[in-house]
Parts: C-alpha cells; sequence; structure tokens
C-alpha cells in the first residue's frame, strides 16, 4: 500500500495500483527546467552540492513540491539563469515545459509551477594575457 506522500495514479483491481513517488517527480521537474535555454543551474543544498561533488548526479535539486488539502501539486522552482536573457520569458518557458513533461511522463497535472530566479550569473570573460599586460622590461628599454 503507498504511503499518504506517494501519488496513487489509478487503480485497477485486476492488475492492481500505480504509485509514482514525489522525488521522481521533482526529478523530471528538475531535468525539464534545467533544459530550457537560458538557465544557468538549479540551485541546490548543501546535501546535493556535496553529492554532486561525489560524482552523483542531483537532478531533483532546487525543486519543491506541495500538496494542498484538495489533492493539487504546487510547484517551486530555485534557479539561476544567464546573464543576458529576457527572465520573463524563460521562466514562462520553464513552467510551459515542467507542466507538459510531468503531464506526459506521469499523467498529473500541477495546479501552479512557481518560478523563483535566485540569481542571474554573468558570462565567464577571457582572462587576460599576462604577457600583453606586463611587457618584458628588455622590449621597454630598446625601443
Amino acid at each position: 500500500m503507498a504511503d499518504e506522500k506517494s501519488l496513487v495514479l489509478d487503480v485497477n483491481h485486476e492488475l492492481g495500483e500505480i504509485v509514482i513517488a514525489p522525488e521522481v517527480i521533482e526529478v523530471i521537474i528538475g531535468i525539464a527546467a534545467s533544459k530550457v535555454d537560458g538557465v544557468y543551474g538549479m540551485r541546490g543544498t548543501l546535501a546535493s552540492n556535496v553529492n554532486e561533488l561525489l560524482g552523483r548526479a542531483a537532478y531533483g535539486k532546487g525543486v519543491y513540491l506541495t500538496f494542498t488539502e484538495e489533492g493539487a501539486i504546487n510547484v517551486d522552482i530555485y534557479c539561476y539563469l544567464n546573464y543576458g536573457t529576457s527572465v520573463p520569458k524563460i521562466a514562462m518557458d520553464m513552467q510551459e515545459r515542467v507542466k507538459q513533461q510531468v503531464l506526459f511522463m506521469t499523467d498529473v497535472e500541477l495546479a501552479e509551477v512557481n518560478i523563483h530566479v535566485v540569481a542571474v550569473i554573468p558570462e565567464k570573460t577571457e582572462q587576460p594575457n599576462l604577457a600583453d599586460l606586463f611587457p618584458d622590461e628588455d622590449e621597454e628599454t630598446h625601443e
């Protein structure tokens, strides 16, 4: 029998029931949200960051599910975006993609998908060439 947090999709008395753990939905949401163009990454906790350092992927990081009394599912996604991108456009793309993927893969409809932009990450700038910044003293004296 499923515990209270698990989602029971379908009960067929002849075949049994289909139960999905909330962690599965979190992983689906995390992968779908991180694949949107303009998303730098998802915000994680200390535990998920340590897991990533140890080589384990933390696909559900930055994703938090809440269940309402009516049985609806609300999702909060905490993410970092690339600098120079349109925040509203990316947020709406994330909402659409997350709702589509969860509905397609689990047949569960999400009530709300809330996007929280934690930071904007600037693009990496090239490191300056030290030879250009500090020319050799010999070259300066001969000129």
